[in-house]
């Protein structure tokens, strides 16, 4: 459960690389202190890791920058998402502050609770919500300074079946989600990335998840930082949840590495 070492890494690419592969969700550690704080028991709370944990994103990522003619830059965050969720809005405007998983979560996947809601969390935002966020922006800032522009693929996965937690978990599901934001996400990447993830069956837009992160310094301003969300379904890659990972995880890989290729 604990981690040592840093919370976070950043893996150089190719210099010339304009790419960062961003895996937020793909680790289980949670620092001793931190797992003070969450009120289920150790059995409990290995169930809310498999339901909640992007499993094998780090990997794909890893392979797929292994495959890559010219490897992308890749930023992987080594602590859990109930540590804090890197991605989320520090502040109002998170819609998943209503239902206790902002960026740091109070509720677990299927609503039962996992801190008290009367919980502070300044001291965990101050820790490593911000260091996190800092850190991120230096990896666009360097992709910039390097190449004149930056390209943030997100990487992460979704469970086959709702989870309770999914504030927009009626409509489809298909085996890869693209996430798009209007400022970040040209037609182009968009569509280069349908082309690449073709071989792994249809690609839908922004269901059941929409949008794609940008660290805030950038948000919603440059648009020479672009960005794209890849959301897979855990069912073509691994057993659910939490379970080992199988031959789909290669042809993903496969994928993944095509689409960096070609941005």
């Amino acid at each position: 459960m604990t981690r040592s070492g840093p919370p976070y890494e950043l893996l150089p690419g190719a210099p010339d690389s304009p790419v960062l592969l961003h895996v937020p969700h793909s680790a289980r550690a949670i620092p001793e202190d931190v797992r003070r704080g969450i009120v289920l028991d150790d059995r409990a709370l290995e169930r809310e890791l498999d339901h909640i944990t992007d499993a094998h994103t780090a990997e794909l990522a890893e392979r797929a920058a292994g495959l890559a003619a010219v490897p992308p830059w890749r930023f992987v965050n080594r602590l859990s998402r109930l540590v804090v969720d890197p991605e989320r809005f520090p502040d109002e405007r998170e819609e998943m502050t209503a239902v206790g998983m902002g960026a740091v979560y109070t509720r677990t996947t299927h609503r039962g609770e996992l801190r008290p809601a009367d919980t502070d969390a300044e001291p965990l935002l101050a820790r490593y919500f911000r260091p996190y966020a800092r850190a991120m922006t230096e990896a666009v800032t360097g992709r910039l300074a390097a190449t004149g522009r930056a390209v943030l693929i997100d990487v992460h996965s979704y469970p086959t079946e709702p989870l309770p937690y999914e504030l927009h978990g009626d409509g489809p599901r298909p085996p890869v989600c693209l996430g798009t934001d209007p400022l970040h996400t040209p037609p182009e990447l968009t569509e280069t990335a349908r082309k690449a993830f073709a071989v792994c069956g249809e690609t839908g837009l922004d269901s059941p998840f929409a949008g794609t992160y940008v660290p805030l310094e950038f948000y919603g301003t440059l648009a020479r930082v672009t960005a794209l969300m890849v959301e897979i379904r855990r069912d073509t890659y691994m057993a659910e949840p939490g379970g080992p990972a199988g031959p789909g995880l290669d042809r993903l890989a496969a994928a993944l590495a095509a689409l960096v290729d070609a941005l």
